[in-house]
């Protein structure tokens, strides 16, 4: 069954996470999500019913937030000047991972971390659960992040989970099971896989930083296995690859359109940058180089840190970081900065391919475009 996928996901619960500051406790009885549209026109009283009207349903009207800052002309090509950022949804602990299917006729599915489930948003429906648990399917209890990220799915159409407590990348199976795709480098277990991306050969290239363990890093507890934070490549036979253990926090990562290119995000307050490296004929990585570095930004106190992001058919980077989604050309330049307001964790295209669904700590958000996703990520 094929889907249109934009892969996805990173976590960071909150920019203090990361700047040094614990993270803001879950709410004792947290209420469940509230889909935010209503029909335009509910304040009017509904017509008779007819075999006409009974049909037809009123557009939904979503209310907006948040603005888009325009530092170069050249926005105007991919946003138009008057767009608009609706709120779909809200509630959330920590929403992430946001990966359209053309299933049912078209759905977002996007993780909530700490909760350990994925959820689903379709237009005229709402939220409902999707998976769960989504990300720790152990049978003693355990807090800390352990739920789902980053979601995508592969050539094949099944939907792969980036599973923060279960420390794997796993794959969702006809009866709902889970099958472990990748838990493993070198005889050693994963810290927690955070996003994961698909080339078009099948391999797998994902990040694998030290979130979802419970209470500290890994280190301290001695749950941890490995002394670094990597981004790994897992090939169409099995082999996983260490790419490189140079960033502290890899999180988001994706590939050019010519997949030529590989970007990997680093949330880290100290060094909150975005990577760029050529891909290699052999499928590795060469001549690392900053893309972007937005540390002052981190250290004047703007909310959030560099996270997920997806490219468009022309190369432009639409990247979470410090104040929103970063819109960068292919050669770094920054075209503009879409502000939710809230610590934005990452982005997915959906719906025709001109909606960037974005997962805004507590919601749910889009903004319709002009460009369109990637042909590669079709």
């Amino acid at each position: 069954m094929k889907r249109t996928v934009i892969w996805c996901g990173t976590f960071l619960w909150a920019a203090g996470l990361a700047c040094g500051s614990a993270p803001p406790p879950p709410p004792v009885s947290p209420a469940p999500p509230v889909n935010a549209a209503s029909p335009a026109s509910a304040e009017l009283p509904p017509p008779a019913p007819s075999v006409s009207s009974a049909a037809a349903k009123p557009a939904p009207h979503y209310p907006t937030l948040g603005s888009i800052e325009r530092l170069d002309p050249a926005l105007d090509a991919l946003i138009a000047p008057d767009a608009k950022i609706e709120k779909l949804a809200e509630g959330f602990t920590w929403s992430e991972g946001p990966v359209w299917t053309t299933e049912g006729g078209g759905a977002l599915l996007f993780s909530d971390v700490p909760k350990n489930v994925v959820l689903r948003w379709k237009e005229g429906e709402g939220v409902t659960d999707y998976l769960r648990p989504g990300g720790y399917t152990g049978k003693v209890p355990r807090g800390g992040n352990l739920g789902p990220n980053g979601l995508i799915f592969d050539g094949a159409g099944h939907l792969l989970v980036c599973q923060h407590g279960d420390r794997r990348v796993a794959r969702l199976e006809a009866d709902r099971s889970f099958a472990t795709v990748t838990g493993s480098f070198d005889g050693k277990r994963l810290n927690s896989p955070n996003d994961v991306v698909v080339r078009s050969n099948g391999d797998l290239y994902f990040t694998d930083p030290p979130y979802g363990f419970e209470g500290d890093d890994g280190a301290v507890s001695g749950k941890r296995e490995t002394s670094w934070a990597g981004v790994y490549r897992r090939t169409a036979d099995g082999t996983v690859k260490l790419l490189t253990k140079e960033l502290a926090r890899p999180n988001g990562i994706a590939f050019s359109p010519d997949e030529k290119v590989l970007y990997v995000s680093n949330s880290d307050p100290e060094r909150a940058i975005w990577m760029a490296y050529d891909v290699t004929a052999d499928g590795g990585i060469a001549n690392g180089r900053v893309f972007h570095d937005a540390t002052p930004l981190v250290k004047a106190g703007k909310q959030g840190l560099p996270d997920g992001m997806k490219i468009d058919e022309h190369g432009n980077l639409f990247a979470t970081g410090p104040g929103g989604v970063f819109i960068f050309t292919p050669k770094g330049k920054q075209l503009g900065l879409i502000v939710t307001g809230e610590r934005t964790a990452n982005v997915a295209f959906g719906g025709d391919g001109t909606v960037l669904y974005m997962t805004a700590h507590d919601k749910l958000c889009r903004v319709q475009l002009k460009t369109k996703v990637a042909s590669r990520d079709k």
